[in-house]
């Protein structure tokens, strides 16, 4: 049936009533333009509530997912199933990757950093809810790398604009400890090395809170510190059969790397640890070395307070030199300035006493031992009067010439 009107593409006036799966639309018959489309009752979400939708509408073009896209999303959705979060948590991870997708910093980075892209949105939903989830542990899922990831996670955190909280040393600690696999039997693990979840955790805490009171984990990588502290810890519990185990063999049986720094910071740590066991009375008549003092660290943390207090000073470098030999820093308590045995003695290792006979200030390990030493600088030459007859730079000697003559004359002789 014929229509009044014209075709606003070719200008025909064969417009016809057209019946498109009962839809009744106004078509040109010479060139096939759709000029209107009726409505109908359809599928997806107006189907619930029986509401008339166009019918291009109908076929949910408008709310198909790019290829990219649904990707990314089932891979953030599979990354939370595998750490089994909270469904929050998916929720707010896929909100967080379909809203960086968006921007134009991701539409032309490379099909890596898109696959990480997802796993840095589950790394920063863990964090904004507390849930403790190391950068190391992600990236080990996604077989990256964590300089890589890293870069990937600043971008995201800038161009969304994202408040993300630190993760604290207790949760860290929590988190890599639940890793080891020496809390259940192995064939790969002696019997003897097996520990209790819960008290491998407590003493490993102690150690590591003992370690931030003494300036070990200021400015450091928070991994290295958490596996020395973890395996000295599991060689106090049972030091018999374990004194002899290594740090390497003691991460391959727990099952995970052992960072370079970590043998420093046993180092240094078993060198704190000695400067506190050198204040225990009933420890003075044994030689201890790096290896015995393990046997006593219930002890020594059980008096942390106190030995610390007595084996350290807390004085700079400048008024522990001033101090006496044989006597205690102002800052320390009358029994432990004039106790004998520590003014002769002295302390083993860090605590033992340096030249002039003064304790060891209790002060950051980069200050102790710096890598590069400062020069001093040179001594400031006395002022002297000024006489006139200084030497004048030719940089300088524009601003002593006042007349135009004199700028001319000194120009025409600097070009000869």
């Amino acid at each position: 049936m014929a229509a009044r009107g014209r075709c606003p593409e070719c200008g025909s006036e064969a417009l016809v009533e057209d019946a498109h799966y009962a839809q009744q639309q106004l078509v040109c018959a010479a060139c096939g333009c759709v000029l209107a489309e009726g409505l109908l009752t359809t599928t997806y979400t107006d189907e619930e509530h029986l509401r008339e939708v166009a019918y291009s509408q109908s076929t949910g073009q408008k709310e198909q997912l790019s290829r990219c896209l649904q990707r990314g999303i089932r891979r953030v959705q599979d990354l939370c199933k595998v750490l089994q979060l909270p469904a929050v948590f998916e929720e707010t991870a896929v909100s967080y990757f379909q809203r960086a997708l968006q921007l134009p910093a991701f539409h032309l980075v490379s099909l890596e950093k898109k696959e990480l892209l997802g796993g840095c949105c589950v790394f920063v939903t863990c964090r904004q809810h507390n849930w403790p989830l190391t950068m190391g542990t992600v990236c080990s899922l996604l077989y990256a790398k964590q300089e890589l990831f890293a870069s990937v996670y600043l971008s995201l955190q800038k161009e969304l604009g994202l408040s993300v909280p630190a993760l604290s040393l207790a949760d860290l600690v929590t988190t890599h400890l639940n890793s080891f696999r020496l809390f259940q039997p192995a064939a790969n693990v002696p019997a003897p090395f097996l520990e209790d979840k819960e008290k491998l955790l407590a003493r490993t805490m102690a150690i590591v809170e003992l370690a931030s009171e003494t300036w070990l984990v200021t400015g450091r990588h928070p991994v290295p510190i958490a596996t020395a502290a973890a395996f000295l810890a599991w060689q106090s519990l049972q030091p018999g059969p374990r004194l002899s185990c290594p740090l390497a063999r003691f991460c391959r049986l727990a099952g995970v790397d052992l960072p370079p720094p970590a043998h420093l910071r046993l180092k240094e740590l078993l060198e704190i640890l000695l400067g506190m066991a050198s204040q225990l009375s009933w420890l003075r008549g044994f030689a201890l070395d790096k290896k015995t003092v393990v046997k006593h660290l219930g002890d020594l943390l059980q008096h942390r307070v106190f030995l610390l207090r007595n084996a350290f000073s807390r004085q700079d470098g400048e008024e522990q030199h001033g101090t006496a030999p044989g006597q205690g820093s102002p800052g320390q308590d009358s029994g432990s300035a004039s106790s004998p045995p520590l003014a002769q003695e002295g302390c083993p290792s860090a605590g033992k006493r340096q030249r002039g006979g003064s304790l060891r200030p209790l002060l950051p390990p980069c200050l102790l031992h710096p890598r590069k030493r400062l020069r001093p600088a040179a001594p400031s030459a006395p002022d002297s009067a000024a006489t006139g007859d200084e030497p004048i730079s030719d940089s300088e000697i524009e601003q002593y010439l006042r007349s135009p003559e004199e700028i001319r004359a000194f120009r025409k002789a600097k070009a000869w």
